[in-house]
């Protein structure tokens, strides 16, 4: 497999001399740093004929915003997948091999093969493609920010559910980080079923 690493500011996918001819999909991942839940990756094939306006770091794009972007990322895309890595393989794997994984499965998932695979930071999941990670590809690279648009949606709207289930904890709101609202919630109930449990600060109060 070859793979390369880039930090170099680069606007576009058709800056990237070294790109072969033939699909190009973006990864990138939602996650890694809550105390609970999954940790969730996607993979988008973007279609040049029917192009999104307004794809960027989700973390820069408003709730709303990213719900849009969401819906018409699924509609004009040529394909895109979205995959998750569990609680159980996050405390087994650890959270770094986890997300490797997530973003795997996101990329075999895909409906159509891609002849580049460009992932967000500076890892990359063990692929049969030649890959490419690009640090901040989720503000420089359309394909990746619409994935990072799907993976934090999708994780967000796992969060909404999971605050159903589980109130106290207040997950609607912090969707899982160790705000201070949270660490208070586990030190009053301890942790629950979808806590990750090799985290350290869930570990310290881990009542059932």
């Amino acid at each position: 497999m070859r793979s390369r690493k880039s930090s170099i500011p680069l606007p576009e996918q058709a800056c990237l001399p070294w790109h072969p001819p033939g699909l190009v999909a973006g990864v990138d991942e939602a996650g890694r740093g809550p105390l609970a839940g999954p940790v969730v990756a996607a993979a988008v094939i973007l279609d040049d004929l029917h192009p999104i306006a307004g794809l960027a770091d989700s973390k820069k794009l408003t709730p709303a915003r990213r719900e849009k972007l969401y819906d018409e990322i699924r509609a004009k895309a040529l394909c895109c997948s979205i995959a998750e890595a569990s609680v159980e393989e996050i405390d087994r794997l650890n959270i770094l091999q986890a997300t490797m994984l997530a973003m795997r499965r996101a990329v075999m998932g895909l409906r159509l093969k891609p002849v580049m695979v460009l992932v967000d930071g500076n890892r990359l999941p063990t692929l049969d493609i030649q890959s490419e990670a690009i640090v901040k590809g989720d503000a420089l690279v359309p394909a990746i920010s619409a994935a990072s648009i799907l993976a934090k949606v999708h994780r967000d709207r796992w969060c909404a559910q999971i605050h159903e289930e589980f109130p106290q904890y207040g997950f609607d709101g912090h969707k899982g980080y160790g705000t201070a609202v949270h660490m208070a919630a586990l030190r009053e109930h301890g942790a629950c079923v979808h806590h990750r449990r090799s985290f350290a600060p869930v570990a310290q109060n881990l009542l059932f």
